[in-house]
C-alpha cells in the first residue's frame, strides 16, 4: 500500500509520539482542497448548503408546476372574498390547497418518477457529503496536530507553506517509509494524478474535443457534463481504468492484452454512452432549472454579463501545465482577462456596430417614453406587458452597446496576443505574427468564448455528450488503451502516474523547443506547443527549493546559458536605436503593479523587432525579439549586470541561484512579492522560448491542435505497431534517488482523428 496511506506520527504538544488516521488524506485532493476552501468549517457549510440548494430547487420546481393556479395569478380568474369584494389578489389566493396539490402530484406520474430519481441522487450526495466530512474532520486535525495551523488562521496561509510545511514532516517523522524525503513534485502528483493525464491526453489531441458542425465549421466541445463522463469511464467509475485512487490495474500495463481491453472498454463507453442518453431528460430538465434560477437575475439586473467571455473549459485544460495547481491557473488566466478582452473587442464587425447604434438608438428612445411616463404616475407599471417592455428594452439596449467599440479603442492586435501569450503560455505557430487575422480571433474563441456560448454548451450538454461518447469516443478505445499503458509510470511512493507529468526532457521533450540533442523521444512521445519544456520552467520558479533530476537540471542550465548568449547579442535596432523601453529598474521599484502592464511595455518594443537597420541590412524578428527577452531576463535581477554567471554544473539549486530573477528569492520580501517575481520571470521565459522556437521552425506549420491530421498520425512514424504477442516493457519510473528508467518503446495512435470597426485607430 502507498506509503502516504499509513498512519502519521505527529508530535503531541506534550512530546509524546502519537498515531493518527490522517495520513490517508495526505495524498489525496481533499488536503488542497481544504486549503482552498478556507478551513473545515466553511467546507462543511458549502457541502452542506449544496445539499439544501438540491432540496429547494426540487421541491420549488415541484411546487410551481402543482400547486400554482395560474388563472388566478394571470387574473384570468376572479377570486370569490366571503367578506368583501373590494380586497385586492394576494399571492396566496393563487396557491392551491394542500390536499389538491397532493393530489395533482400523484397524478402526474412523469412528475413521480423526476421525484423518485430525484430521491435516489439526494441520497447519494448524502452519503458522499458524510463521507466527505470524515475525510475532512480527519484533514482537519491533520492541519491542526501536524502541521500545526489552527483553522482560523488557515485563510492566511499560501498553499507553498502549507507544502513547505508537508515537507519537513516528512524529514522529521518519515510518513513516508518508501522515502527518506518528498519533493514537491510528488505532493503535486498525488493531487493533480488525474488532472495531469486529462491534460496530457488533451495535448496529445487523444479526446474528441473538436468537431466540424453544419455552418458553424471547426469548433470545439467541452463541457462540464462530458468531463464528467471522462473522468467516470478513465479514473474512478465501475470498470474504470485504476484500482484505487494511485495505481493503475496490471492488466492494463501489458501489451499482449490490448485488444480485449480496447474491446472491453469500448463496451463501457457504449453502456455508459445509452446511460447519458436514457438520463437525458431528466438531466436536461435539472440543466435548465439551474440556468434559470442562477443566471434570470443576473440578466435581469446586468443584461450585458452574457456578452462578457471566460476562459472555457477546454481552454483552461489546454493551456494548463502539468503539475499546475487550480489556484496557479486561475492566478495567471486572470491576468490575461483583460488584454484578451481587449484583442476580442478589436474584432467587432462594422456592419454590426451600424446596425446596432441605430437599433440601440430605436429601443432607446421607446424605453426613455415609458420611464418618463412612470415617473409621471406608477399605476403605467399597472397596464399590462408595459413591465415586461421595459425589461426587454433594456435588454435590448444593453446588447446593442456591447457591438458597439469604444471610439478610443487602437486597433493593435500584435501587442495584446502577445501580452496574452505571456500570461497563457501557450499558443499555436500559425497565430504568431497574424494576430490581425479573423482565423486567429476563431480560433482564440474557442480558448476564451462568450459566457452566453458556455451556458448554450451546458444546455446541449445533456443532448450531446451521448453522441459524443458513443460515435467519437469508442473509436480510439485502441489508442486509449495504449496511452495509458505507454505514458504511465510507477514512481516510488507516489504510484501510478502520467510520465508526462515527470516532465522529463530526454523521453517528452520536443527538439523544436530546446530540447534538441536532450531528448530521445519520438514524435508519438513528444508532447505538443511545448509542454513539457514550459511545465519544468514553470514547476521550477513556482518552486524554488525543487531539485530536478539530473537531465531536467540539464535543460535549465543550458536554457540559462542560451539566454546569457542571447542578452549579449547586439542586433541592429538595439545598436543604433535607443534602450528598450521597458526600464527594468522601474521594474523593480514598482513591483505592486500589475504583470500584464509590465508585459504592455515589453511587447511595445519588442513589435518593432522586424524593422530593417539603418543599413537596409533585412533582420529577423525573431532575432532580434530574443534578443530583448534575454535582455529583459537578465536585467530581472539588479545583482546579475554585476556579477556574470559563471557556467556550472547544472543542479536545481544552481540554476535557481543563478537565474536572472534569483535576487528576489534571498531579499527580505513577502510571499506576495515573491509571486509577483515569479510570474513576471514566467512570463518572461515563456516569451523566449516561443521565440526560439519560432526562430528555430522558421514560421513553418507546427504540429499543433489544429493542424494535425489523420495524416499526422499515421506519420508518427514509420514506427511499428505492437502486436497481442508483444511483451511489455517495464514501465519505469523514478528511484528514490530520483534516477528515472528509460520509457518503453511506444505504440503509435491508430488514426486520431478584417477590417476595422469605426472610430478604432489603427497602429
Amino acid at each position: 500500500m502507498i506509503c502516504w496511506y499509513m498512519c502519521l506520527r505527529a508530535v503531541s504538544p506534550r512530546g509524546i509520539i502519537s498515531r493518527t488516521w490522517i495520513s490517508s488524506s495526505l495524498g489525496k485532493y481533499q488536503v488542497y482542497n481544504l486549503h482552498q476552501k478556507n478551513g473545515f468549517t466553511c467546507m462543511l457549510i458549502g457541502e452542506l448548503f449544496e445539499l439544501l440548494q438540491f432540496i429547494f430547487v426540487v421541491s420549488f420546481t415541484t411546487f410551481l408546476v402543482s400547486c400554482v393556479d395560474y388563472d388566478i395569478l394571470f387574473a384570468n380568474k376572479m377570486v370569490n372574498h366571503s367578506h368583501t369584494d373590494n380586497v385586492k389578489v394576494t399571492l396566496p389566493d393563487a396557491f392551491l390547497p394542500p390536499t389538491v396539490c397532493q393530489a395533482r402530484i400523484q397524478e402526474n406520474g412523469f412528475l413521480m418518477s423526476l421525484l423518485v430519481i430525484a430521491s435516489v441522487f439526494w441520497i447519494h450526495r448524502l452519503v458522499k457529503f458524510i463521507y466527505n466530512i470524515c475525510c475532512n474532520w480527519e484533514i482537519h486535525n491533520f492541519y491542526i496536530q501536524a502541521l500545526r495551523i489552527p483553522m482560523c488562521e488557515l485563510p492566511y496561509y499560501t498553499w507553498e507553506e502549507v507544502q513547505s510545511r508537508i515537507v519537513q514532516i516528512q524529514k522529521e517523522h518519515q510518513i513516508c517509509i518508501h522515502k527518506k524525503e518528498l519533493s514537491e513534485l510528488d505532493v503535486s502528483h498525488r493531487i493533480l494524478r488525474f488532472k495531469n493525464y486529462m491534460v496530457a491526453m488533451i495535448n496529445k489531441n487523444l479526446l474528441p474535443l473538436q468537431h466540424r458542425a453544419p455552418l458553424l465549421g471547426d469548433t470545439v466541445f467541452y463541457t462540464r457534463g462530458l468531463k464528467y463522463n471522462f473522468q467516470l469511464i478513465f479514473f474512478w467509475g465501475p470498470g474504470c481504468l485504476f484500482q484505487n485512487e494511485w495505481s493503475l490495474k496490471p492488466e492494463y500495463k501489458r501489451a499482449g492484452a490490448r485488444l480485449e481491453l480496447a474491446e472491453k472498454l469500448s463496451q463501457r463507453i457504449l453502456w455508459i454512452g445509452l446511460a447519458n442518453l436514457v438520463l437525458c431528460p431528466l438531466v436536461l430538465v435539472w440543466q435548465i432549472l439551474y440556468a434559470f434560477f442562477c443566471y434570470t437575475e443576473v440578466l435581469r439586473r446586468e443584461p450585458g454579463s452574457l456578452g462578457a467571455r471566460c476562459w472555457s473549459l477546454y481552454g483552461r485544460c489546454y493551456l494548463r501545465h502539468f503539475n499546475e495547481l487550480d489556484h496557479q491557473l486561475q492566478t495567471r488566466l486572470s491576468r490575461a482577462y483583460k488584454p484578451a478582452s481587449k484583442y476580442m473587442n478589436c474584432f467587432l464587425s462594422p456592419l454590426l456596430a451600424v446596425a446596432a447604434k441605430h437599433l440601440g438608438f430605436l429601443a432607446g428612445s421607446i424605453l426613455a417614453v415609458l420611464i418618463a411616463l412612470t415617473v409621471y404616475d406608477e399605476d403605467v407599471l399597472a397596464v399590462e406587458h408595459v413591465l415586461s417592455a421595459v425589461t426587454l428594452l433594456g435588454v435590448v439596449v444593453t446588447i446593442c452597446r456591447s457591438f458597439i467599440p469604444d471610439q478610443h479603442l487602437v486597433f493593435c492586435p500584435e501587442q495584446l496576443l502577445r501580452v496574452i501569450l505571456a500570461h497563457i503560455h501557450y499558443m499555436p505557430d500559425h497565430w504568431q505574427r497574424s494576430a490581425h487575422r479573423s482565423e486567429t480571433r476563431g480560433e482564440f474563441a474557442q480558448l476564451f468564448q462568450y459566457k452566453a456560448v458556455f451556458i448554450l454548451e451546458e444546455l446541449l450538454s445533456p443532448l450531446l455528450t451521448p453522441l459524443v461518447l458513443i460515435f467519437r469516443l469508442r473509436p480510439k478505445s485502441l489508442e486509449i488503451i495504449d496511452f495509458f499503458r505507454n505514458f504511465t509510470v510507477e514512481v516510488v511512493g507516489v504510484g501510478d502516474t502520467c510520465s508526462f507529468a515527470q516532465m522529463d526532457v530526454r523521453q517528452h521533450g520536443n527538439p523544436t523547443w530546446m530540447s534538441a540533442g536532450k531528448t530521445e523521444a519520438s514524435v508519438y512521445q513528444q508532447a505538443e506547443d511545448g509542454k513539457t519544456e514550459l511545465s519544468l520552467m514553470h514547476f521550477a520558479i513556482t518552486n524554488p527549493r525543487w531539485q530536478p533530476p539530473r537531465e531536467c537540471s540539464t535543460f535549465l542550465s543550458h536554457l540559462r546559458e542560451q539566454v546569457q548568449r542571447d542578452s549579449t547579442v547586439a542586433t541592429p535596432k538595439n545598436a543604433t536605436g535607443p534602450a528598450h523601453p521597458l526600464h527594468y529598474s522601474h521594474l523593480l521599484t514598482q513591483i505592486d503593479s500589475e504583470p500584464h502592464s509590465l508585459m504592455v511595455n515589453m511587447v511595445s518594443g519588442m513589435s518593432t523587432g522586424g524593422h530593417l537597420s539603418h543599413g537596409d541590412v533585412p533582420f529577423s524578428p525573431h532575432v532580434s525579439a530574443v534578443s530583448e527577452v534575454a535582455t529583459a531576463l537578465r536585467s530581472l535581477s539588479p545583482q546579475q549586470s554585476c556579477h556574470p554567471v559563471q557556467n556550472q554544473s547544472g543542479t536545481g539549486a544552481d540554476f535557481r541561484n543563478a537565474s536572472f530573477g534569483s535576487s528576489v528569492w534571498e531579499g527580505p520580501m513577502n510571499s506576495g512579492t515573491l509571486s509577483e517575481y515569479a510570474s513576471t520571470e514566467m512570463s518572461l521565459h515563456a516569451l523566449y522560448m516561443h521565440e526560439l522556437h519560432q526562430q528555430h521552425t522558421h514560421m513553418a506549420p507546427g504540429r499543433h491542435i489544429w493542424h494535425r491530421q489523420e495524416s499526422d498520425e499515421s506519420d508518427m512514424g514509420s514506427m511499428s505497431r505492437p502486436t497481442s504477442s508483444l511483451a511489455r516493457q517495464p514501465m519505469g519510473g523514478w528511484s528514490e534517488e530520483g534516477q528515472s528508467s528509460r520509457h518503453p518503446e511506444s505504440v503509435p495512435e491508430e488514426g486520431s482523428d478584417d477590417e476595422l470597426p469605426p472610430q478604432v485607430q489603427k497602429l
